[in-house]
């Protein structure tokens, strides 16, 4: 037998481990299945290339409960280890790697991912554990060996009668870790990292029934045998290739890591790169309508199988982070800090491919079934819009598939509207004007108008619409996007023709005195109009710049500043041309002149879906005074 102690220069390294890696303690399991794991493939790579003359049979990696000693195995059939190899892997290799890691990173090891380098996860063992010990036989022809270490740098190693291949570890699990010798505890740490590790792993055994025989008797009972509990799929969906997978197939694996996820997945989008980085995955476009407050972390980032994190900032492209699914790379720098992260060349380069294949799917979607895609739209939008303005090389492929609908359900991109609308919605400067609503119930007087006059009315209804919009006028000169409700139609697309007024200037002048002695100054511009006589005699709008503008500060990311706090302004166009207006300005009884204004810009009120609370209740009961 050797004692020794593990030459070491931080005073006593184990308290250090265990309080600075402490928030992320449960992590044990993942690094000592993990390291199994390499053991096993190390070992089929040796078999398949004739360096290893054993026979690689179909190896498991198990992990057992024994609570009433208080430890916990787990025990893998891979490589072994030779008591040399322990004393170089365990005792050298590992403890400098942990003493290295630790000074590197103990104010940020919290934020670190994966502990990292080799052995260095095995000392994660003693998070939860007061003592570890190591049965191991290696492949190779020579006497197992058995290592001892209680926390202290003191160490045993002696041989051991252990006959078959690989390695077992046991931790003595400490008092204040007990809860890691409950089986829901690890049942639950392995269904959260190791769900598809490469190897599979066994955890107790379960009853499986035996198929009925074709020829078993009317009174048969069916027979029930315990078979291995093998609680992860080494052959998750994302390791295969897109040609040997159906739909059927995503979808199951789409409910595989998300169970209590009931809703279908519109479509998937299946990753898979090999140079200049390595990099596997398949992402989802859940059902995600027009919310920006959408639960993010819900993609999966695993390196080699093996589950790291679902906080995939700096790796995804934001826009994307509202998706689900897996993103598996062995080159992504599990053991740097989170904005050495965002801030490597690798990471870059893989952020930018997804984002590419994103865009490329979704272009081959709206090509290969153009109706399906329009269904989809609305609840794809506000990804495919948010990226439009954070990813400009995701804005540059957008225009191929980006759609923008009308309040009439069908769908343009944006040189196809520009087509459609180019003869009637230019305006006598030259400049197209696409008019749009953000609410077709609110703004239906105003979309019928425009619809008379035979224009097109677009349906923009996301949170950021002012922002997109802004964006695509500055890329696009000549073109002008205006709601439909921020002024007379007649105002938005001002043609050569204008309407001759009834009223004279002088007329026009006492008009805006009357009307401007009753109209609230504070929310209302009284702008007086020639229009059409048939035209509504009061109409509200709200000027297109400042209400966006005002949206703009109000999701933010633009518009002005102080502007998402200003009151609501609006313009009261007064048509001149109306027999209302005459008969306001005939009027010489000023409290029948009062009430004429007041219910005609209730009646404007009205349509904005303006008038609420007391001011509906008093037009309510001043109508029914009118109708007695």
């Amino acid at each position: 037998m050797t004692t020794g102690k593990i030459n070491v220069s931080v005073e006593n390294i184990f308290p250090l481990i265990k309080k600075f890696l402490y928030s992320d303690h449960e992590i044990f399991l993942r690094e000592l299945i993990s390291n199994g794991t390499d053991a096993t493939l190390k070992l089929k790579h040796l078999t398949s290339i004739g360096e290893a003359n054993v026979e690689y049979g179909t190896p498991i990696i198990e992990v057992k409960i024994d609570k009433e000693g208080k430890k916990l195995h787990i025990i893998d059939q891979g490589l072994g280890m030779t008591a040399d190899e322990v004393e170089k892997y365990i005792n050298q290799v590992a403890f400098s790697g942990a003493e290295e890691f630790l000074d590197k990173y103990k104010d940020s090891a919290k934020d670190s991912g994966i502990i990292g380098h080799f052995g260095l996860g095995f000392y994660s063992a003693f998070m939860v554990a007061e003592k570890v010990e190591i049965i191991t036989k290696s492949y190779k022809d020579e006497p197992a060996a058995h290592w001892t270490c209680d926390g202290s740098p003191e160490f045993t190693l002696e041989p051991t009668d252990k006959t078959t291949r690989g390695t077992e570890i046991i931790l003595h699990i400490a008092e204040d870790s007990l809860e890691f010798l409950e089986e829901f505890k690890i049942s639950g740490l392995l269904s959260k990292y190791n769900k598809f590790m490469p190897i599979p792993i066994k955890f107790g055994t379960k009853s499986q029934t035996l198929p009925k025989p074709e020829d078993a008797p009317e009174d048969y009972k069916a027979e029930t045998v315990e078979v291995d509990n093998i609680v992860n799929n080494p052959n998750p969906a994302w390791t295969k290739q897109p040609t040997d997978l159906s739909d059927a197939d995503y979808k199951d694996f789409y409910r595989e890591v998300y169970p209590m996820q009931f809703e279908e997945p519109l479509f998937h989008i299946h990753l898979n790169v090999d140079y200049p980085f390595n990099l596997t995955g398949i992402l989802y476009f859940p059902k995600l309508g027009s919310d920006l407050q959408i639960q993010k972390d819900k993609i999966q980032l695993y390196q080699n199988q093996v589950y790291v994190t679902d906080n995939v900032e700096g790796i995804v492209p934001e826009f994307l982070m509202m998706l689900r699914g897996v993103v598996d790379s062995p080159d992504i720098p599990l053991n740097v800090s989170r904005s050495g992260l965002q801030a490597d060349g690798a990471v870059k380069k893989i952020s930018n491919y997804i984002t590419r294949k994103v865009a490329d799917k979704l272009k081959s979607l709206f090509n290969e079934n153009r109706a399906d895609f329009e269904q989809k739209w609305n609840d794809i939008k506000i990804v495919l819009e948010y990226g439009m303005l954070s990813e400009d090389k995701f804005y540059e492929k957008a225009g191929a598939f980006v759609l923008y609908p009308t309040v009439d359900n069908t769908y343009f991109t944006l040189e196809e509207l520009k087509e459609k609308i180019k003869e009637k919605q230019t305006d006598k400067d030259g400049k197209l004007v696409v008019l749009y609503a953000g609410n077709k119930e609110a703004q239906h007087s105003y979309i019928e108008i425009a619809k008379e006059k035979g224009y097109e009315v677009l349906l923009l209804d996301s949170p950021i619409i002012s922002h997109l919009i802004q964006k695509i006028e500055g890329d696009n000169s000549g073109l002008h996007f205006v709601r439909v409700d921020s002024d007379h139609i007649d105002n938005l697309i001002k043609k050569e023709e204008s309407a001759i007024s009834k009223l004279s200037d002088e007329e026009k002048e006492s008009l805006k005195t009357v009307l401007e002695t009753i109209v609230p100054k504070q929310t209302y511009t009284v702008q007086l109009e020639a229009l059409d006589s048939e035209a509504a005699p009061f109409i509200i709008t709200q000027p297109e710049f400042m209400r966006r503008m005002k949206e703009m500060s109000q999701t933010g990311g633009g518009g002005m500043f102080g502007m998402g706090n200003m009151p609501e302004m609006y313009n009261l166009v007064v048509n001149t041309n109306s027999d209302l207006a005459t008969s306001i300005l005939n009027n010489n009884d000023k409290s029948a002149q009062e009430n004429l204004v007041k219910q005609a810009l209730d009646l404007a009120k009205l349509s904005q879906n303006l008038l609420k609370g007391e001011a509906l209740t008093a037009f309510v009961k001043r109508s029914f005074e009118l109708i007695k």
